[in-house]
Order: C-alpha cells, then sequence, then structure tokens
C-alpha cells in the first residue's frame, strides 16, 4: 500500500463518523435512482422534468434518489447542491445519497486533505461554482495556511452542512441504492463507509454472488452497465452530457437519460 493510500485509510479511521444508513420499503414507491451529476445543473434539470413526465401516470407519492458525486468536475457544483438542498418536485420525496467527491471536500474543509489533494478531484470547477479562482487564490495567499482558511470560509456552511447529514446507504427489500458499491465477502451490517463511497475491482470484479440488486455510481461508463445483481448509472454526466435515471416500479427496472 502507498504512503498516501495508507493515509487516506487512517483517515477513515480517525475523522469520520459512521454516516446513517437508511431503510426503506420501496414496493408501493415508484422509485427514480439518478447517476453521477458531478456539477451538471443543466442535466439535473432535464433529468428531473423527465422523471415527473413519466411519474405523471404513476400512483401515489414517488421517490427520488440520488446516487451522490453531485460536485467537482462539471461547471455548476453550487447550484447543484443549492437546488438539491429545495424541496423536491411536488408528490416527491428525495433522498441525497454522500459520494466520494463531497467526502473530500469536507475532509479538505476539516484539515484532512491538502489543497492539492483536493484540486486533484476536479475541485476547481467546483471552487469556479462559487465565485472563487482557484488559479489566482495561491497568488493572492502565498501561505497555505491563509489561502486553507480563506477557502473554508468561503464555502456555503449551509452546503457544507447539508453534505455532512448526508446518508450512505440506502437498503430496500430487493434492491440497495449506494455510490460506489458493497464488499462482496460482507453482510450488509458489516460494510465500512469506505467501501460503500469509494470501492471499485473487489466488488466490480468479484465472483461472489451479491445479496440483492445493487444500483450504483462512481465506476464511469459510457453506458449504464447492466448485471444481473448490479445496476451501474454512472455515465460521464460531465463530459458526456447523458446523465442516466433508473425507475424501479413493480418489480421492473426502466432507463433513460438526458
Amino acid at each position: 500500500m502507498s504512503d498516501s493510500l495508507a493515509r487516506n485509510s487512517e483517515v477513515w479511521k480517525m475523522a469520520r463518523q459512521q454516516r446513517p444508513r437508511l431503510t426503506l420499503d420501496i414496493a408501493a414507491i415508484p422509485t427514480y435512482a439518478i447517476g453521477d451529476i458531478h456539477g451538471r445543473y443543466d442535466l439535473l434539470v432535464k433529468a428531473e422534468e423527465a422523471i415527473l413526465r413519466d411519474g405523471a401516470r404513476l400512483p401515489g407519492r414517488k421517490l427520488i434518489v440520488t446516487l451522490g458525486d453531485y460536485i467537482d468536475r462539471g461547471p455548476q457544483s453550487a447550484q447543484v447542491i443549492d437546488h438539491l438542498m429545495e424541496p423536491p418536485p411536488d408528490g416527491f420525496d428525495r433522498i441525497c445519497l454522500a459520494g466520494n467527491h463531497e467526502i473530500a471536500m469536507l475532509d479538505y474543509i476539516d484539515g484532512w486533505a491538502s489543497y492539492d489533494d483536493w484540486m486533484r478531484m476536479g475541485s476547481a470547477q467546483s471552487l469556479k461554482s462559487y465565485g472563487l479562482d482557484p488559479e489566482h487564490l495561491p497568488l493572492i495567499f502565498p501561505s497555505g495556511v491563509q489561502l486553507d482558511a480563506f477557502i473554508r470560509h468561503s464555502l456555503p456552511h449551509t452546503h457544507v452542512d447539508f453534505m455532512r447529514a448526508m446518508p450512505i446507504m440506502l437498503d430496500t427489500p430487493n434492491v440497495l441504492f449506494v455510490h460506489a458499491g458493497i464488499d462482496p465477502t460482507l453482510p450488509l451490517a458489516a460494510q465500512t463507509d469506505e467501501d460503500l463511497v469509494l470501492i471499485r475491482h473487489r466488488f466490480l470484479e468479484s465472483r461472489v454472488p451479491l445479496p440483492k440488486l445493487v444500483v450504483h455510481g462512481h465506476t464511469p461508463n459510457d453506458a449504464p452497465d447492466i448485471r444481473p445483481r448490479r445496476l451501474n448509472l454512472d455515465t460521464r454526466a460531465y463530459r458526456s452530457g447523458k446523465l442516466t435515471v433508473a425507475r424501479f416500479w413493480q418489480g421492473q427496472v426502466h432507463l433513460f437519460s438526458t
């Protein structure tokens, strides 16, 4: 294990309390999952418009589940968070799960990650969306301590608090919603927050049967990755212009995208 990976693992052990894990029976609730948004507010609005059209013919209240990674890489991170903090569309509830990019931003704010570490996440675009210039700020504040203090003070506390409160998993009888995936060798109760937002190969390449359908993002693909027990909705929205949605209703899954 490299020094940086070891340090990151220690951060997970030391710095974070376990995030909330939600349980809900969605058998009677038409449920829409949205893949990684990454600062594409324009696509999020289009996706919700499509969800409203689709949901108009379905009974009762509906649920929207966003799978994390709302910020970085795309140009409108602040606008995405603003939108998700607003009430959901009429007739809908909304659950916003945490992604590794939200947790990385909090790590920077809390002093567990450096400015350079955070910038490697594609966070320059996030700073720009908050009206901050990542190219000129280091020239204005040559001291890293001053730079960090200014940025941390400038980011809206309401956005930070919203990210801190995000649950990390939504478990339903037949479908599990999570940002990255699960460790297939462990029961759901034993999953770590680190794996739920960061896991890749041990999840994607495992031959161990999954306990239920796992709906996730985190690993970008050109199209939704559809497997018998796994559905990846990350279709590189920030670059492809394609934000993918899956509707779960009466045991069936329907996919559409912007």
